[in-house]
């Protein structure tokens, strides 16, 4: 041992220093002195010889003593088992091991342990069970016995290397789909699609071929890849570049298509792979597209991408099947039930009176459960002013007494929302058999359990949008009256801040239809009016606006006032207005102990994917979140860290494209 050494080689070096010491003596004449000096050297080495004797002998007897305690035939079963014993002192030096070790020419006895494995300070200070170590050939697993200074080695190489094998070589199922490739092929002509076909297609099939994937066509948009985990690993580190490759191209072209993308993984079970890819790619597309949704089995879902707003389809004829299907399904039921979500605003409502006026246009009777989740203030005074109508056209009940009326063959439509705990009527929803949902907002995991139709359409402007467009395709005739098509624009007039933000031509159109049948665009106006309380209110929280990362703004109100969720949404919007900035960020905060952050953008930056990250949701130009017992300051930190891993990440994402470019 290390120590056993240098104690012989201090040793050797004082009876050296006598001897010369002796010698000296000698020499000057001092005889009698220096033959008792001479004994006294002798003595000492006498003392010496026995010392090491005694060191040697209590190393045999600890060999003779681990022998005793783990049985006559330990050394071999040791060997056999490629197991090693290290015994270690209070200051971590190994102090002996089994003739496996020795044999295997491991250098540290007499030395810190740490000098083999860097990270054994874990296992001493107990913040692991065991460690792994790596040498030049060997991986070894160490387990430290418990109260005692004794380590457990054992020779995991080969394990270690078919776990290894194992995990790379798992499979992995994705499905390729190109947004909008079917409509508009639709529409495009021979050249044109021979263009796509060249410029779009065909660089998506090299990219997979490129990486080793197996690749087969399922129809002329969507394509089935049979990968492995060190495959997956690789398309993640290359960032899925073949998204922004779509993209970019597809704008060159003008053309509005893009690619989505969904991998599933961590199961060997075939079906369960099957049933989560497509569930997968659905969730990609239904959150607008462009993005690439991946799941290990176990786990929640992983998003990459997601950096443009959804692309407005230009067929209409899904609109005119979905139509048709809630149609059928009205008719089938009994009754139905429209729920909408937690302190609901003017496009919930608006879409919940169209839901309703579809229903009576087929004799169905219909409730809009409201009267439990909350109502924004506005919209407050503006059902109101007009009562006498909406409750002569309308039955609003709440959620309490909805669960107790319905029954087996009801259904109920959710509207403007898509996630349980968003739901104003969670008692209703929870006891429904028949459930459609019907949205504008970017699907999360969370979402409404077996539904039996979803049509959510992130590229809408708002609800109201979606439900007007059902009207012409209706066979009954949809009868709107003033009031109910003036709070249907109100709903699209707010969603879209004045149509400023998330319109399309289909916005406009719906728009356009809402007045032709008698929306009141000047009452409108009126109702949006704020008096001087609101306004005042206003002012106090933009005065906590603060510039962040150059570009954002973010309002902290940390006076400890309530402030109610569509103040804070007006607030975002109007810092929006500011010359330069990008994005806006409100945290205040709510009622029942509540801390809440509303988030706007004007497109360049993925609002929906900061608060999702925050466990909140929306849209990729409108977000938010709610919190209980939380608190403002937190809430901004946190926000602060996530912004600046998203920007973070989108610059390390144009580098990167720099690089290959080059």
């Amino acid at each position: 041992m290390e120590r056993l050494e240098n104690f012989k080689v201090q040793i050797g070096i004082l009876i050296l220093a006598e001897i010369a010491a002796m010698a000296t003596f000698q020499l000057s004449g001092m005889e009698l002195h220096a033959w008792m000096l001479w004994g006294i050297l002798l003595l000492n080495i006498m003392m010496v010889v026995w010392i090491l004797f005694r060191f040697q002998s209590d190393k045999e007897v600890r060999d003779i003593d681990i022998s005793r305690i783990l049985g006559n035939d330990a050394k071999d079963a040791l060997s056999f088992g490629e197991v090693g014993i290290i015994t270690y002192d209070d200051a971590y030096c190994a102090t002996w091991m089994n003739d496996f070790l020795l044999d295997r020419k491991i250098p540290i006895l007499g030395k810190k342990i740490v000098t083999w494995i860097e990270n054994i300070n874990e296992l001493f200070q107990g913040d692991v069970d065991s460690v792994i170590a790596h040498d030049e050939t060997y991986v070894y697993e160490i387990t430290r016995k418990e109260n005692a200074q004794v380590l457990y080695v054992k020779d995991i190489t080969e394990i270690y290397q078919l776990k290894t094998r194992f995990q790379q070589e798992s499979l992995v199922v994705g499905l390729l789909h190109l947004d909008n490739y079917m409509e508009i092929q639709q529409y495009e002509d021979e050249s044109k699609m021979a263009l796509i076909n060249t410029n779009l297609r065909q660089p998506l099939l090299d990219w997979a071929k490129k990486y080793g994937m197996f690749v087969r066509r399922l129809r002329s948009d969507r394509f089935l890849v049979v990968l492995d985990e060190r495959i997956y690993a690789d398309i993640v580190r290359d960032r899925f570049s073949i998204l922004n490759d779509i993209r970019t191209t597809a704008e060159e072209m003008d053309v509005s298509i893009t690619l989505s993308m969904a991998y599933a993984r961590g199961t060997c079970d075939y079906r369960l792979l099957d049933q989560m890819v497509n569930d997968l790619l659905e969730l990609a597309q239904s959150r607008g597209g462009d993005q690439v949704a991946v799941k290990q089995y176990g786990n929640n879902v992983k998003y990459y991408g997601g950096n443009s707003e959804a692309k407005e389809k230009r067929s209409k004829v899904r609109v005119r099947v979905m139509a048709q299907a809630i149609k059928e399904a009205i008719m089938e039921a009994d009754q139905v039930y429209i729920l909408g979500h937690k302190n609901m605003d003017f496009d919930c409502m608006g879409a919940a009176i169209g839901v309703s006026r579809m229903c009576s246009a087929y004799e169905v009777d219909s409730y809009i459960v409201s009267q439990s989740g909350g109502i924004e203030s506005q919209l407050q005074d503006a059902l109101h002013t007009y009562e006498e109508t909406m409750s002569s056209r309308h039955v609003f009940l709440s959620d309490e007494d909805a669960s107790h009326r319905i029954k087996e063959n009801d259904l109920v439509i959710v509207v403007d929302h898509n996630s349980p705990d968003q739901c104003g009527a969670p008692l209703t929803l929870s006891a429904a058999q028949k459930v459609m949902v019907i949205d504008h907002h970017r699907r999360n995991e969370n979402f409404i359990d077996n539904p039996l139709l979803v049509y959510i359409e992130s590229s809408a402007s708002s609800v109201c949008e979606l439900i007007t467009e059902f009207f012409p395709y209706q066979s009954g005739t949809i009868s709107l009256n003033e009031e109910e098509s003036t709070l249907m624009y109100l709903g699209i007039l707010i969603d879209t801040n004045r149509f400023k933000m998330r319109t399309g031509s289909r916005t406009f159109e719906a728009a356009a239809y809402l007045r032709k049948i008698g929306a009141n665009t000047q009452m409108a106006e009126n109702l949006l009016k704020e008096n001087f309380k609101d306004f005042e209110d206003q002012t106090n929280i933009m005065k906590y606006a603060k510039l962040y990362q150059g570009n954002l703004l973010i309002a902290a109100v940390n006076d400890h006032r309530e402030t109610n969720r569509t103040l804070m949404s007006k607030v975002a919007d109007a810092l929006l207005n500011i010359k330069g900035i990008e994005a806006s960020f409100v945290i205040a905060n709510t009622k029942d102990h509540s801390v809440a952050i509303s988030a706007r953008s004007k497109g360049v930056i993925n609002v929906q994917v900061l608060m999702e990250k925050m466990h909140g949701g929306g849209h990729f130009s409108a977000a938010a979140l709610q919190r209980k017992d939380g608190e403002v300051s937190e809430l901004e930190a946190e926000l602060k860290m996530v912004i600046d891993a998203y920007l973070n990440e989108q610059e390390e994402q144009e580098r990167y494209e720099s690089d290959i470019k080059k």
